[in-house]
Formats: structure tokens, sequence, C-alpha cells
């Protein structure tokens, strides 16, 4: 059985999914080099359409997913700081089973952000 990796996107401040935040997904070597695997974007229910890694693509190693979450909130809420003070949010990982389902949802506000590691 392959494993694979899922996201979803939780507006914290609005109470609703994340339609339309750009995700980046990254491998990242033991040397520290960060290779660009795709990017994709949250749909109506703030999760990506189809999984980031499946069908054997997904391996042992580290991986990050950065959620680019300062245009999102921009376009959704009024009166925020320029600079935002969240922009991009990166979550590093291990993937150690590359059998099993890894989820790794992101919680988000303009000032506040959780991840876990769901199923």
């Amino acid at each position: 059985m392959s494993g694979k990796l899922t996201t979803h996107v939780l507006d914290t401040a609005r109470g609703c999914p994340a339609v339309g935040v750009a995700i980046a997904l990254w491998s990242i070597a033991p040397s520290g080099e960060k290779t660009l695997l795709k990017t994709v974007y949250t749909n109506a229910d703030g999760r990506t359409d189809s999984p980031l890694l499946a069908n054997g693509a997904l391996q042992v190693g580290v991986y990050e997913l950065a959620f680019s979450v300062g245009e999102y909130f921009a376009q959704h809420l009024q009166d925020l700081p320029t600079p935002p003070f969240l922009n991009e949010i990166p979550i590093q990982f291990g993937i150690a089973d590359p059998t099993v389902h890894y989820h790794v949802p992101l919680l988000a506000s303009p000032w506040s952000y959780s991840t876990y590691r769901g199923s």
C-alpha cells in the first residue's frame, strides 16, 4: 500500500475554509537543499483537489509546505498592516513511513496559526 500526503487550510479569523490559498510543496535534502515539487491552490473546501503526493511518490524524508496566507487575508479582511504579520507560513515535517496517510492541516488567522498531524 502506498501512502499519501494531504492538507487543508481553515481561516480561523472568518470561521470558514480558506479558498484560493497557494501552497508550495518542497522536498528538503539532508544537505538542506530545497527542491520545489509543486504549487497548488486550495479549493472551495479549503483542500487541494487531489493528494499532494500519492501512488508511490511519497518517500521517506523531510518536506515543507509553504502556505501563502498574506495574499489570502489581504483579499478577505480589511485594515491589515503592510507588510502583513504572517505572509508565508512554512511547515517542515518528516515522513518516516511512506505507506501511510500524512495529513498536515493549517489553521490560520492574520495573527496566528497552528498545525498537527491529522488523519
